[in-house]
């Protein structure tokens, strides 16, 4: 006996009807989450373009071209009112990279819910002290270098009392601005010869009072924040250079020399990068280097930025290709934007095989982790958590 009651499976012409009308609100459907997606996350188009095109909306002093700034809670903050209350609080200060801000630090739209990044976990569960800071990522390498060694001064000269060890921590393009900083802060009237270091392992435990005296040599006018610097951390930073803007730079001389118009258009094209992008090629840190006559030859003049003595370097890097593919391979794409070579900056560092203990530099390699993958990484956080 048949049960009249069920409900009827519906024809094929609603069916058709159905998949029909379905279809056609995809392309509305995908509208609005891509609208939804950029309501969420339209603090990246401010970096986004600056890393673009930054150094032309300063030049013509866009109101879009950002300063670099401290920010908190999604504002410019000026050092005199960060109201630091805590004294001699150790204080990490966090520096984005390339088309960057600084909620990258915080967290991340793939992040999961209410999971935070390394700036609030690292303050709460060592006690320290975060402060981010923003800036235009299509400025030359070295003038945001100069700007952040301004302002790691003037943060130490308003708050004296509240800053105890600086840590800095940079991502990328971040960390080379903070390589460039330090030589501006040296070029500043602090030469080599003139520290008076002990020669010891900078791992040796040291009182907070120690600390300071041994590094009160940097306690000059015009460099105050040196004498506070402990630890520097180069997350994913290309220090000699990134292979896929030496791979731009090449194809667009090439194009430029066969001459034609469509190839001459298209050189063009290519040279609009902005001039932090052209300068990740040797990542170029001084200013003499990218005004040198020589400086879009292939091989460019590049002033050599060594380390800073009495500083500890980590060196943190990530490895994208899986273990099974050649050695070669996974040497030259590195984490997929960074090759290892350029990572442990042979150039910069020298062989870090060779050295003596404790001679300030100490790299790691995380398996598998791609360029982004390095800012939420739980084993590169305990990295921090141990070392900052």
């Amino acid at each position: 006996m048949s049960d009249d009651s069920a409900p009827k499976p519906p024809s094929r012409f609603r069916r058709a009807l159905g998949a029909v009308g379905k279809a056609a609100l995809l392309p509305v459907r995908g509208a609005s989450y891509l609208v939804r997606v950029g309501q969420a996350h339209q603090h990246f188009f401010l970096p986004v373009l600056n890393g673009a095109l930054g150094d032309q909306l300063a030049a013509r002093f866009d109101p879009r071209a950002i300063q670099m700034s401290f920010r908190r809670g999604g504002y410019d903050v000026a050092v005199t009112d960060l109201g630091l209350v805590e004294t001699r609080q150790k204080t990490v200060v966090y520096i984005h990279g390339l088309m960057g801000d600084e909620l990258i630090w915080q967290t991340g739209f793939q992040d999961a819910a209410g999971s935070r990044r390394y700036g609030p976990r690292l303050a709460e569960e060592t006690h320290s002290r975060a402060l981010y800071l923003r800036f235009n990522s299509g400025l030359h390498l070295s003038e945001n270098g100069r700007e952040l060694h301004r302002l790691l001064t003037e943060l130490v000269e308003t708050w004296p009392d509240a800053i105890g060890e600086l840590v800095l921590v940079g991502h990328s393009m971040g960390g080379l601005i903070i390589r460039s900083a330090g030589y501006y802060a040296s070029e500043m009237g602090i030469k080599n010869e003139e520290l008076k270091i002990k020669s010891e392992p900078v791992s040796t435990p040291k009182s907070e009072e120690e600390f300071f005296i041994l590094h009160s040599s940097f306690l000059i006018e015009k460099a105050p924040w040196l004498a506070h610097l402990r630890s520097i951390f180069l997350i994913g930073t290309p220090n000699d250079g990134s292979w896929l803007e030496q791979n731009s730079h090449f194809t667009a001389r090439l194009l430029e020399r066969i001459n034609l118009f469509p190839t001459r258009f298209l050189s063009k094209a290519l040279n609009q990068r902005s001039n932090g992008i052209k300068d990740l090629r040797y990542s170029i840190l001084v200013d003499e280097d990218w005004q040198d006559a020589h400086a879009d030859d292939l091989t460019p003049p590049r002033t050599p930025v060594p380390p800073l003595p009495g500083v500890q370097y980590h060196i943190l890097m990530g490895s994208w290709l899986r273990a099974t593919r050649p050695s070669a391979l996974r040497e030259y794409f590195g984490d997929g934007l960074v090759g290892h070579g350029s990572a442990r900056g042979h150039a910069t560092f020298g062989d870090e095989a060779t050295m003596p203990a404790g001679s300030g530099v100490r790299t790691t390699v995380f398996s598998q982790q791609h360029h982004g993958g390095l800012l939420s990484h739980p084993e590169v956080f305990q990295y921090l958590k141990q070392w900052a």
